[in-house]
């Protein structure tokens, strides 16, 4: 309960309280600020929308889902209710809410909040943020990572899987098809992890313009991407489907674990996507 209420504290920016919880954690030394910043915002924004949305954005329906679950306990939800430090911060409660209660049936009530809400709301999408996560981090974010996901198994193999694939990805749309739809419309469905199974970030993009030797232009991460296929859009279907691969891998490994049946979902997407990248890869000319 403790540990997870310390892990959120440290997925906020860098404070003196913080330092305080690092150096009880033995973490090390509290990254600066900048470092939080680069992390955090530019590379991994901790919002559960971003990653389970239909748009790959802050807010819409996914975080209305998880504001609707402080509803259902009862709670006003505060006005980020899907930033990851709210949310462990909210699952500490609950574990807390269970230990505490002496009635059998309300402990029963609070459990079974707990059981839903881990499943549901957080692994439905932390283990593909800390698998992006942990190839991105650096120092001290790689041990806290590594920290939580080693918490966050420990709960899921306490309180073992939801009968029902999360909500979130049961509803959750594919690819859009460039042949179909826009040009723009199919690069953000690229970003948007719960349609393509995969996390791209600007570090990612940069490493693709790095490998295919092309014009690296700083924006938006879909105006970087566009701005790379209009370079080279033969040389980014490859290098994309190269990424899929990987992610599939990733997907594979957790599938083995407690998260079977939502790795295997994620799998299955990023499947799609790799279909989709083969088939588009030969009639670049006409969709790009």
């Amino acid at each position: 309960m403790e540990l997870f209420r310390a892990l959120a504290v440290l997925a906020e920016p860098p404070t003196l309280r913080s330092a305080r919880v690092a150096e009880a954690l033995e973490l090390g030394l509290l990254p600066t600020a900048e470092e939080y910043t680069e992390l955090f915002i530019f590379q991994l924004c901790p919002y559960a929308s971003v990653y389970l949305g239909a748009e790959g954005m802050i807010g819409g329906e996914a975080r209305d889902r998880v504001a609707g679950f402080w509803r259902a306990l009862g709670q006003l939800p505060p006005a980020e209710p899907d930033h990851l430090s709210v949310m462990l911060a909210l699952y500490a409660r609950l574990v807390e809410l269970e230990n505490e209660e002496s009635d059998a049936r309300r402990r029963e009530m609070w459990h079974t909040a707990r059981k839903a809400f881990l499943w549901e709301h957080l692994l439905s999408w932390l283990f593909v943020y800390m698998t992006s996560f942990l190839g991105t981090a650096t120092g001290f974010y790689t041990q806290w990572g590594l920290l939580l996901l080693r918490t966050l198994m420990s709960e899921a193999a306490t309180l073992h899987d939801q009968e029902r694939l999360p909500l979130h990805l049961r509803e959750a749309p594919g690819m859009i098809d460039p042949r179909e739809q826009t040009l723009d419309e199919f690069l953000q469905s690229l970003l948007t992890p719960v349609r393509s199974g995969m996390i791209l970030t600007r570090a990612d993009l940069t490493r693709a313009a790095r490998k295919l030797g092309l014009s690296l232009r700083m924006g938006e991460r879909k105006f970087i991407l566009k701005a790379l296929f209009a370079q080279d859009a033969g040389g980014m279907f490859d290098w994309l489907i190269e990424e899929t691969a990987v992610w599939m891998r990733h997907h594979r490994g957790s599938k083995g674990g407690m998260l079977g049946e939502i790795a295997r979902w994620w799998e299955q997407r990023t499947e799609a996507t790799a279909a989709l990248l083969e088939e588009l890869k030969h009639t670049a000319s006409e969709v790009m």
